[in-house]
């Protein structure tokens, strides 16, 4: 009997310290975790009113090379992404016809000169006739004066007054003569020389024509499209290679009328290119077009792009601008402070007793490292700032 009173004194003496410790451990598990967080105020401040335009990114300068004059294409000397520089061969056309056109304009340019040569020796001899028969014609005019005075005294028999007369005669004659040939030499040398004009004229077409038949890169740049191949026949106005400018690019947006008074050229101006990540770039506003589109009363504003990161950038890259139309004051967090879960945003607000929330926000605008609170939150209270990932509702939060 007495075995049997301790075993039962023994298994109560168990359970009742069960039962403590039970109630130890439940005790225990309702005390709240103590977590170490930074923690922020929620406050009111001035920022940014900005706008934010999305657009293209294209090159500032874009060529369209176009055949000048038709015939076979024999060669093509570049692909697409191939890069160019100026003055380099691109594509050679044909170039039998012009050839001949141009030793045929050079054949009329050389018979030209060869004429002007032998007007102006023929100039030259009637200039020294002229000055022959002028000399001739004073000559005679003075024997005539002479005559007619000895003719008044009677010195002189009439036949032989008469024959001097003839001579002056003649010799005014010859003189007139030789003048009016002059006059015709020069009179055709202008015509040789209006000759020579055109066939330097026809040689010049020539060459210009023979080098259309080779299609070189007006400047440096990158082979974007090419729509040609040996053996095509190119046309006049045809297209054949597209080359861009690499080293500079531009964004170009559009923004409503609304706003395209707060945009200014010169400004600088946040640019977020997709393809080279979130880090924002800085443009600065190159042109903004005059005239507004009348359909989405809407202009096109281009930004220029930094030299720099010229390499990574391609014409059709998706980007988006962001413009200042203003100030205004609003609340805004630290993007740290955010949690996602799944659909729904929301942060952790330590109460008065220090007792992490998770409550719902609605976000706004990305300004940099913080994000504008449109809505579940009021200015003064606290949200935890980092590391939230180790936050659960209802810990403690020690800042």
């Amino acid at each position: 009997m007495e075995r049997v009173h301790r075993a039962i004194i023994l298994a109560v003496t168990l359970a009742v310290t069960a039962s403590c410790g039970k109630r130890e451990e439940a005790a225990a598990d309702r005390t709240p975790t103590v977590v170490r967080a930074r923690i922020e105020t929620v406050t009111e401040a001035p920022i940014e009113d900005t706008y934010e335009a999305v657009g293209t990114v294209r090159s500032r300068t874009t060529s369209v090379l176009s055949a000048k004059i038709a015939g076979n294409v024999l060669a093509v000397f570049v692909r697409e992404g191939d890069r160019v520089r100026p003055g380099q061969v691109l594509v050679q056309i044909e170039d039998r016809d012009v050839q001949a056109q141009l030793r045929k304009a050079e054949a009329g340019w050389r018979e030209a000169e060869h004429a002007r040569e032998e007007i102006e020796r023929a100039i030259r001899a009637a200039e020294s006739a002229r000055e022959a028969a002028r000399a001739q014609a004073e000559f005679a005019a003075a024997t005539f004066r002479r005559y007619e005075a000895l003719r008044e005294r009677r010195s002189v028999s009439a036949q032989e007054f008469d024959e001097v007369r003839a001579r002056y005669r003649a010799a005014l004659a010859e003189a007139e003569r030789a003048e009016e040939l002059l006059l015709s030499l020069r009179a055709k040398r202008e015509q040789v020389l209006a000759k020579i004009e055109q066939a330097q004229a026809d040689v010049a077409a020539a060459r210009v024509a023979l080098s259309h038949t080779r299609v070189t890169a007006p400047m440096a740049g990158l082979v974007t499209a090419k729509s040609v191949e040996v053996g095509m026949l190119a046309t006049p106005g045809m297209p054949l290679l597209t080359i861009e400018d690499d080293a500079h690019y531009r964004l170009e947006v559009t923004v409503p009328e609304s706003q395209i008074t707060a945009v200014r050229v010169g400004d600088p101006v946040p640019v977020e290119i997709d393809a080279l990540g979130p880090k924002p770039l800085l443009g600065r506003i190159a042109e903004i077009t005059p005239a507004a589109d009348p359909m989405s009363r809407s202009s096109t504003v281009k930004v220029d792009l930094p030299i720099e990161k010229a390499p990574a950038l391609r014409s059709g890259m998706y980007g988006k601008a962001r413009f200042r139309i203003g100030e205004r004051r609003a609340l805004t967090i630290p993007r740290t402070a955010v949690l996602e879960r799944g659909q729904l945003t929301g942060v952790y607000v330590v109460d008065e007793g220090g007792v992490a929330r998770f409550r719902l926000i609605t976000l706004g605008k990305v300004y940099g490292d913080r994000v504008e609170v449109l809505s579940g939150l009021t200015e003064g209270e606290r949200i935890v700032v980092e590391p939230t990932h180790s936050i659960r509702e209802g810990n403690r939060v020690q800042p």
